[in-house]
């Protein structure tokens, strides 16, 4: 008996594994601001925090509605840095020209404060053609 404990004693112990938190719904619907608030397009998902503070996931979906060209989003960390985020493929939502699907994880090898998405789209107005960006809530990371 007392060699099967000193066995359990000797064996490694597995490293402690960070878990995520509850996800927290990201919505941004981004609108012409030449008077006609033209729907231009719509991120929406969800992001969450690792308890170790170095990461955070998200899933969204960026629904092309009148931009041109195609729409596009960053993910600011900590409001100073940016990624530029990955493609898992499209999908298909009402309402939507194209509807991209991005799942990813980001290790930033440093504490995650907050997070917030800046999704920019094109137009054309009877001035010409203008871009707009529009940023979503900060996301703050409940761990710290």
């Amino acid at each position: 008996m007392a060699g099967g404990a000193l066995a359990t004693a000797l064996l490694p112990t597995a490293p402690a594994h960070a878990a995520y938190g509850a996800d927290q719904p990201v919505y941004v619907q981004l609108l012409s601001n030449d008077g006609k608030a033209t729907p231009l397009a719509r991120l929406e998902g969800t992001v969450a925090f690792d308890s170790g503070n170095t990461k955070f996931r998200y899933s969204l979906t960026l629904c092309w509605q009148s931009a041109y060209p195609a729409p596009s989003f960053t993910v600011i960390v900590n409001g100073t840095n940016t990624y530029w985020p990955t493609s898992n493929g499209t999908t298909s939502l009402p309402g939507c020209q194209v509807t991209t699907v991005f799942n990813n994880e980001v290790e930033t090898g440093s504490t995650v404060r907050n997070v917030r998405f800046d999704v920019t789209g094109g137009w054309f107005s009877s001035t010409g053609y203008q871009t707009r960006t529009k940023s979503s809530l900060n996301y703050d990371n409940p761990y710290n």
